[in-house]
């Protein structure tokens, strides 16, 4: 029987994070425990313990791990469809697990202010992160103006499409409202 190589360092802390992620999503935060993380990563609670404190900055550790792995901007060569493609993942994103896991690490966290800031600083940073690479690829084809590189100028229409989303209590949002966006309010702030 070949004899197993233990993991170590970012091997065993992707691990931990994946299971933690998977744990996530099938029981929510309140089902999250560090047992049951450490026997789905085939390792021990202290091998755990040793990088995050508590099951919360677990839970934000592993929402953060999770969502830089779905983040990746589209890349139409055109603004419009560019912009259409990023607000369409983002509308269908939001039954996603990613979206479940953070729902309830907001909720579950609510007690540790530090954590929640971490996790609306993560969901803030991600977002402007891919509408930033959006307009500055658009500006370099002389589709946008040099102007619409300001974080607030260039997550506009994520912003419209989150405020629809939390004043109408909905999950998602008919693709004519975001065409909309897209068409009525971003392309004529951004655009060149």
């Amino acid at each position: 029987m070949p004899e197993k190589t233990r993991r170590r360092g970012a091997e065993l802390e992707d691990a931990i994070l994946r299971a933690a992620a998977e744990e996530l999503a099938e029981t929510g935060y309140p089902g999250l425990t560090m047992e049951r993380v450490a026997q789905r990563a085939g390792t021990n609670k202290n091998a755990i313990y040793r990088r995050w404190p508590n099951r919360a900055a677990l839970g934000v550790a592993a929402y953060r791990h999770l969502a830089e792995d779905t983040r990746k901007p589209p890349d139409t060569s055109d603004l419009r469809e560019d912009a259409l493609a990023a607000l369409r993942a983002i509308n269908c994103g939001q039954s996603s697990p990613a979206a479940r896991i953070l729902r309830g690490l907001l909720t579950g966290v609510g007690d540790e202010p530090e954590l929640r800031e971490q996790l609306y600083e993560q969901a803030a940073e991600g977002g402007a992160k891919i509408w930033l690479e959006i307009v500055e690829r658009a500006v370099a084809r002389g589709e946008a103006r040099p102007g619409a590189r300001h974080p607030r100028v260039a997550t506009v229409a994520l912003v419209l499409l989150r405020n629809e989303l939390l004043t109408r209590g909905l999950t998602t949002v008919d693709d004519a409202v975001l065409v909309e966006i897209v068409d009525e309010v971003y392309l004529p702030l951004v655009g060149a």
